[in-house]
């Protein structure tokens, strides 16, 4: 086999499923700090002329993973491995993708450049935040659509009265793609942002009476948009309002925001781990697809053909 998985540190477990499916094994390398916190990375087995794929989503703590993702890079490099693909479910730092003020960074873009610098031949992510991001590379990116599974998952739940709802007027074009695939219409929840991470409902533009309603976004980080949105929405005669999301951020407070809130379900996936199982929490695997694009990659194969 000319290509051997490896994972980080960040998400182990969606390593070895990935390598499950693949039917091979996850390949050893170890990852130990030295007493300052400085990370250290030894490849155990031999890569050259190998394609590698390591797996690691920026996600907490981003930094740490990040540099992580980074050393692993370079000892494979130094190592002579044929090339270096880098498997990152879930793109940290791409919520900073333009100047939004002034003197601000673009953190996407300097992201972009260290995966780069350090030897990276090839990304392959799910659902950035925002998709010219992988204009910021000159290399291939691959960005993976997790509404193909959200689209199954919502056909299999045979809702009486289903619609489609994008929780805020960015997330427009995303909720109208993912409303296309179920040939349902479309509704919209705008709303103004006072801050970061802080958000208060003011309109829902069209009909949502006797509706079951499904908000899709790309990411549920504090949970406050989705839990406001869906506040507004059974005001508005909703009869069920579900969130999907395909990265599970879920910071600060946002396992309590999902509790006390009116969702009846939230729906992500395992690009992220989860750390507290929640009963309103349903968690479907990318595993599968990414493996079926690793395999499609390593053979030169369509991986678009997939997302027709």
């Amino acid at each position: 086999m000319g290509f051997k998985i490896f994972s980080g540190s960040a998400h182990k477990e969606f390593g070895k499923e990935l390598a499950r499916h693949l039917d091979c094994a996850l390949s050893n390398a170890l990852l130990n700090r030295f007493s300052d916190g400085e990370i250290s990375v030894q490849i155990s087995e031999s890569v050259r002329g190998k394609d590698v794929f390591i797996i690691q989503p920026t996600c907490a703590p981003t930094n740490d993973n990040l540099m992580e993702l980074l050393i692993m890079t370079d000892a494979f490099k130094r190592s002579s491995a044929n090339s270096i693909n880098a498997v990152i479910p879930y793109f940290g730092y791409a919520r900073q993708d333009r100047k939004v003020a002034p003197r601000v960074p673009i953190t996407a873009k300097l992201v972009a450049n260290l995966l780069q610098s350090a030897g990276i031949n090839r990304v392959i992510t799910m659902d950035l935040h925002a998709g010219q991001i992988q204009g910021f590379f000159d290399i291939p990116v691959d960005n993976l659509y997790g509404a193909v599974l959200f689209r199954d998952y919502i056909r299999h739940k045979n809702l009486i009265n289903p619609i489609i709802a994008s929780p805020d007027i960015g997330g427009v074009a995303r909720a109208r793609y993912f409303a296309d695939l179920l040939g349902l219409d479309l509704v919209i929840v705008d709303k103004k942002r006072e801050k970061a991470n802080v958000s208060e409902v003011m309109n829902i533009i069209g009909n949502v009476e006797g509706k079951d309603v499904v908000l899709i976004d790309d990411m549920i980080d504090t949970a406050g948009t989705m839990c406001k949105a869906a506040y507004a929405l059974k005001n508005r005669g909703a009869t069920s309002v579900r969130a999907l999301g395909t990265h599970a951020v879920l910071s600060g407070v946002a396992y309590k925001n999902i509790e006390e809130s009116v969702l009846d379900e939230v729906v992500v996936t395992n690009t992220i781990p989860l750390h507290i199982e929640d009963p309103k929490i349903k968690v479907l695997s990318v595993a599968p697809l990414f493996a079926e694009v690793i395999r499609r990659i390593y053979h030169n194969e369509s991986v678009n053909s997939l997302f027709i």
